[in-house]
């Protein structure tokens, strides 16, 4: 079947014609100073997003990746360590835990947030335990209250995956707590679908103390403290000043970004509600007191396969974010976890479903989008579903 509309999961083309201007002459900068590599557009990046993530410090890098790698090294995480995080997110959060000689340990997760349990959370900590990776899945905060001061007291560093949570928030204790401000460290992805995204890899290490700081801004450059001068063994992670460019001007546009995928998650709501779509592709919780920034709208959809093969004949992409959950990963066999240790993310691994997501996307596109899924339905068939 050959659909007559096309509508993306993302699209970043529409994005890019409304700074196309700024953007430009950003690059013309860049390339006018024929300075490429770290200097003023990267300073200035990390100020500028400092100021906006309200950390103390801030240190740009080459990937999401790269910030999570420097995290866990600044944190001392090696060999014989332990790391807990969650089952339910992209390789690398885990990935950077094996590299460096460490155990992931995973924790099940919500089913209404997708988010890390911080209960589990607790109650998965050993003598080993060096540090905890909370993900915050799709744009939400997990509600770090719940165990940042056990963490604290026992010295186990708190380090935040931020990978697709720039800009939320939560209100604790009467103030605001941003993404990346609750931790010890707070790493973030600049991927170009992300709510703030270069055209590139780039990433992001917000830090509390200086002298972390201090640490990631040698560890990226490998481990030189000054020219020639190697204090230990890093890597190669620096920013590249284009990026940082491009970044800069994203930034002052992020938050009418952010707004406009928060609305078009509210039209995903009431348009499944009004259809009584509910039961058959629930949308996801959003946590009291918390500000989602909604980097994917993710349902979870009976008979998921089946109705995304019906909405791509219609021309609708849709994404599974994650098809097979990090503990079942073949690359982790050795941990000793197997199939039913994380019900709840091995279920939502059958039946997550991002819908098309984008600030430009239309209350049309979205109603066809939400026509589609009531079609499938209540289409021939419809009786089979579980």
């Amino acid at each position: 079947m050959c659909a007559a509309r096309q509508i993306p999961s993302f699209d970043l083309k529409r994005n890019y014609a409304r700074v196309e201007d700024e953007i430009r002459e950003a690059v013309e900068r860049v390339l006018s100073s024929q300075c490429f590599i770290m200097g003023a557009e990267v300073s200035e990046f990390e100020r500028e997003a400092g100021a906006y993530l309200e950390a103390p410090h801030a240190v740009a890098v080459a990937s999401g990746t790269d910030a999570l790698l420097l995290a866990l090294m600044a944190a001392g995480v090696g060999p014989g360590d332990e790391v807990i995080t969650t089952p339910f997110t992209f390789f690398a959060t885990a990935g950077c835990i094996d590299r460096l000689g460490a155990r992931p340990v995973f924790v099940d997760v919500s089913p209404e947030t997708y988010n890390m349990s911080m209960e589990g959370t607790l109650r998965a900590i050993t003598p080993r335990t060096r540090a905890v990776i909370p993900v915050h899945i799709f744009g939400q905060l997990c509600c770090l209250e719940e165990i940042a001061p056990e963490l604290s007291r026992r010295g186990i560093a708190l380090i935040e995956d931020c990978a697709q949570s720039f800009g939320a928030h939560r209100l604790y204790g009467g103030r605001i707590m941003r993404s990346g401000a609750w931790g010890r460290l707070g790493c973030f992805s600049f991927f170009p679908t992300k709510n703030l995204g270069a055209y590139g890899d780039a990433g992001m290490v917000t830090c509390r103390d200086h002298s972390d700081a201090e640490r990631i801004s040698r560890l990226r450059t490998h481990g030189a403290a000054s020219a020639y001068v190697h204090e230990e063994t890093g890597i190669n992670s620096r920013l590249d000043a284009l990026q940082a460019a491009i970044l800069r001007v994203r930034l002052r546009h992020v938050e009418t970004w952010i707004e406009e995928r928060r609305e078009a998650s509210r039209r995903y709501s009431l348009m499944l509600a009004e259809r009584a779509l509910l039961g058959l592709a629930a949308p996801p919780a959003e946590e009291k007191h918390g500000r989602h920034t909604y980097h994917q709208y993710v349902v979870r959809a009976r008979d998921r396969d089946r109705l995304q093969r019906f909405m791509s004949e219609r021309g609708i992409v849709t994404r599974v974010y994650y098809p097979l959950a990090l503990h079942l990963q073949p690359c982790f066999s050795s941990a000793g976890y197997k199939k039913g240790d994380m019900p709840v993310a091995e279920m939502l691994t059958d039946e997550v479903l991002a819908l098309p997501m984008f600030p430009e996307i239309t209350a049309d596109e979205q109603e066809f989008v939400v026509s589609a899924i009531s079609d499938f339905y209540s289409g021939p068939g419809a009786s089979d579903h579980p």
